[in-house]
């Protein structure tokens, strides 16, 4: 394995770059017809041209493959968000000859319908919210309302969504018409399906994300805990680690309930498992699974003075845990407190 397209821009493509090269492998980049002068071009080996303009020349999984092959690429990572947790882009990449760097085809099916997922977590015994299960129409969300105790909200959910998007609370029923109309449409432009499910609100929660690592073998380990509480529209505007409210007993509990998810899957890669944490810090359940690196992985490197993206590239390239020292028990403690903060524009 010598050469890796990074299918991807900006900040993250550089990031690949950098850890790539520390591996000895050469980086092939790509950009946009309007993204010649980005400065993820100039960080790469070589780069290439693809055809359009801004994010759909990203999306273009034909055009990436096709430079990959013409150039003798051997791996691509997707980065995150564009492809990165498209099935059909990694089925394309392994049907092409090529090593995609992240989970396996099934694995990131699984965990882009978030119904799915929390039938994985059922099914493990894994606390989670109270819901819905698959596609439903206004009137199955109107009798899930109301079989919500008294003053309760209920929030919108995309099946095949993430980021925020296809997402609205709904404090009253009268409200839940509009709403759903809305999140459907929205839902339908970001993932291609308007299919959406609902769950009970669960107000005065805080958001802690667990980072894992496995090697497709059944072997997982997990990197503790971030905390991503301040959002805005859904959005994650303040990240830390570790968290500074969760008690011992609870984070052991929920970084167990993620390699334990990992597990049963054989999950392979990076990934991210998140769960909403009552105020007490007490309980928590699972809501989702990120089948990728995230930006937010920045704040575990800084705590355990690790790189993840090297773990990553060295995973796909056939590393086991054991191998790259990353066995529960290699697992440095924590040193000091990371912070990440977003700028969102609007």
């Amino acid at each position: 394995m010598k050469k890796l397209l990074v299918a991807n821009r900006g900040e993250i493509a550089i990031r690949i770059a950098r850890a790539s090269n520390d591996l000895g492998l050469k980086t092939i980049g790509i950009y946009s017809e309007d993204d010649h002068d980005s400065l993820h071009v100039s960080k790469m080996d070589e780069s290439y041209q693809l055809k359009g303009e801004g994010a759909k020349a990203y999306l273009d999984s034909k055009g990436i493959i096709s430079i990959a092959l013409n150039n003798k690429v051997d791996l691509v990572h997707p980065g995150y968000g564009f492809l990165s947790e498209n099935p059909n882009f990694a089925k394309q990449v392994e049907a092409a000859g090529l090593t995609f760097i992240g989970p396996q085809e099934k694995t990131l099916r699984l965990f882009g319908d978030k119904v799915r997922s929390k039938q994985l977590a059922d099914e493990n015994k894994v606390p989670t919210v109270k819901g819905t299960s698959g596609n439903i129409s206004l009137k199955e969300a109107e009798r899930f309302y109301k079989s919500l105790k008294k003053n309760s909200k209920l929030i919108i959910k995309a099946v095949k969504g993430g980021g925020g998007r296809g997402m609205r609370l709904v404090n009253n029923l009268d409200g839940l018409e509009s709403s759903f109309a809305r999140a459907s449409s929205e839902a339908k432009a970001s993932f291609g399906s308007g299919s959406l499910y609902v769950e009970e609100y669960l107000p005065k929660t805080r958001h802690i994300e667990v980072q894992i690592i496995g090697d497709g073998t059944g072997s997982v380990t997990h990197l503790g805990e971030r905390e991503c509480s301040i959002q805005r529209r859904h959005q994650k505007i303040i990240e830390m680690a570790p968290s500074p409210i969760l008690e011992t007993k609870t984070r052991n509990s929920i970084t167990a309930a993620a390699v334990k998810l990992a597990k049963a899957v054989n999950y392979k890669g990076l990934g991210t498992f998140e769960f909403l944490v009552s105020s007490s810090g007490k309980s928590f359940k699972f809501i989702e699974t990120n089948a990728r690196l995230q930006v937010e992985h920045t704040v575990t490197e800084e705590i355990l003075g690790v790189d993840l993206v090297k773990y990553q590239i060295q995973i796909a390239l056939g590393k086991t845990l054991s191998l790259l020292k990353l066995n529960q028990d290699d697992i440095p403690q924590p040193k000091g407190f990371a912070i990440q903060a977003r700028v969102n524009m609007e």
